[in-house]
């Protein structure tokens, strides 16, 4: 009788009937050469071996048939493994069945509440979004489609890792490198900022970069249509109502909640979630340049309410505390991507890239990558087999329920801090004003720096001396 994993295979339809045949003949042989010196053999395990070593299937196919999971096919794409969670679902790597070529999928686990049903909505959302979209520094759309129950959108495969994974396997990005990334996401913002499209969501975990040096932004999932933009003209013309709407974003069911990831927040996202704008993706990607550089985000550590309030009154620590061989001008950049300000702020992402462009040209060679561990947890199985929708990431705002205001304190607060105040800033020395606009603070007291002084300089036999001659002089 055939085991679990074999029936498995049949079923899946995944493995050619001449790879099959082959393989099956290998095994026959080598259980017969190796029960005669090891006893029992585990006929799975040693099947498994051979379909790997063949090339028949792939390690995360082979883990699943051994469970049982066999279906392994979205529509015409066969899944050869799990790549990561996404925003709005899981993300693997497939093959087309005709065309041979490799794809990432992203799929929507299935519907089990009225929620789920709005989740429904943006990932369409998301699809028709991604659909506009057409540049060598975006990851293009391919298809999209659904298979049983499952919603999926098929996107090109980018090989390599994003920018968060390159930082905390390598550190800290060299300024030239650190430019030449960014810059070509800015110049990918920029082309889907013409598109009427304002990302929402920039961060480094969305920026992927091949091991040739080349970076695409990924994920429009909180992708929206802004109201100045030519999207939104041609949206308002083709109601034909003559009605005016006051919104910032249209047709978005998640209007007015605060969206995207806490850390890379801009503050008018905090504020005044209705109108975001291409000038909030250029705050994020200005964050998510000082993580390239200092390997920190702008404001580590604490809770999400915490975040969000230092995004609004906070400045961050200067990039030199973290990495001192950057330039002055470099720097002045990033300060000028994270004014607080929207006025005072870069304007658009064409100008970020045109600023970064003479910085990029330095220090740049191929990415080089290094061996990462793989990971010692099991991989989620095949969406078709799914039972319940994954968590999503700890630092992902994806729909934040309270109506906006204008502190954004009823935003931020979250269950560890119910309260609808917020504490205050802590006081800070600013080191330097940048391009008269921005400080990053160098949180050092004056009189911390007194004391430590002191206390170098003066020997301590001075002080013991000074002390006993006041003892004596108030005795006399």
């Amino acid at each position: 009788m055939d085991s679990l994993f074999k029936r498995a295979i049949a079923l899946s339809r995944i493995v050619d009937q001449s790879q099959w045949d082959y393989c099956l003949r290998l095994l026959r042989h080598r259980i017969a050469s190796e029960s005669t010196s090891n006893g029992n053999v585990d006929e799975d395990r040693l099947l498994k071996s051979i379909l790997l070593e063949q090339g028949a299937l792939t390690k995360y196919q082979a883990d699943q048939l051994m469970e049982g999971r066999h279906q392994l096919t979205l529509g015409p794409y066969v899944i050869t493994d799990f790549i990561g969670q996404g925003g709005m679902g899981q993300v693997y790597k497939a093959v087309h069945q005709i065309l041979g070529r490799e794809c990432a999928v992203k799929v929507l686990p299935l519907q089990k509440s009225a929620k789920d049903s709005m989740a429904l909505e943006g990932f369409m959302r998301e699809i028709q979004l991604q659909a506009k979209l057409d540049s060598k520094y975006l990851v293009r759309a391919y298809d999209a489609g659904q298979d049983r129950k499952v919603h999926y959108l098929v996107t090109e495969y980018v090989p390599g890792m994003d920018l968060r994974k390159l930082v905390k396997s390598q550190g800290a990005l060299s300024q030239g490198r650190a430019a030449h990334i960014i810059m070509q996401a800015a110049l990918g913002l920029d082309y889907a900022h013409q598109q009427g499209m304002v990302h929402r969501d920039v961060k480094p975990g969305n920026i992927l970069v091949t091991p040739e040096g080349h970076a695409k932004v990924s994920d429009v999932g909180l992708a929206a249509i802004f109201v100045d933009s030519p999207a939104a003209t041609f949206r308002y013309s083709s109601d034909n109502r003559g009605e005016s709407n006051s919104l910032s974003l249209l047709d978005d069911p998640r209007a007015g909640k605060i969206l995207g990831t806490a850390d890379y927040l801009s503050p008018e996202q905090i504020k005044t979630p209705l109108e975001v704008g291409p000038v909030s993706d250029v705050y994020s990607l200005g964050c998510t340049l000082y993580y390239a550089v200092c390997a920190k985000v702008p404001f580590p550590g604490g809770d999400t309410a915490t975040k969000l309030r230092r995004h609004l009154e906070e400045i961050p620590m200067h990039p030199r505390r973290f990495a001192t061989g950057l330039h002055d001008d470099f720097v002045d950049i990033v300060a000028e991507m994270l004014e607080k300000d929207v006025h005072k702020r870069i304007q658009s992402c064409a100008e970020v890239a045109a600023r970064l462009e003479p910085w990029a040209n330095q220090e740049w060679t191929t990415t080089s990558y290094p061996t990462i561990a793989k990971s010692p947890w099991a991989a989620p199985p095949p969406p078709s087999m799914e039972s319940e929708q994954h968590p999503l990431a700890e630092d992902s705002l994806q729909e934040t329920s309270q109506p906006s205001n204008e502190t954004g304190a009823s935003q931020a607060s979250s269950k560890k801090n119910s309260s609808s105040s917020l504490p205050s800033a802590p006081s800070v020395l600013h080191e330097e004003s940048i391009s008269g606009q921005i400080q990053f603070s160098q949180r050092t007291s004056p009189s911390m720096t007194i004391a430590l002084t002191a206390a170098v300089l003066v020997p301590p036999a001075l002080v013991i001396g000074a002390i006993f001659g006041y003892l004596i002089a108030m005795r006399t």
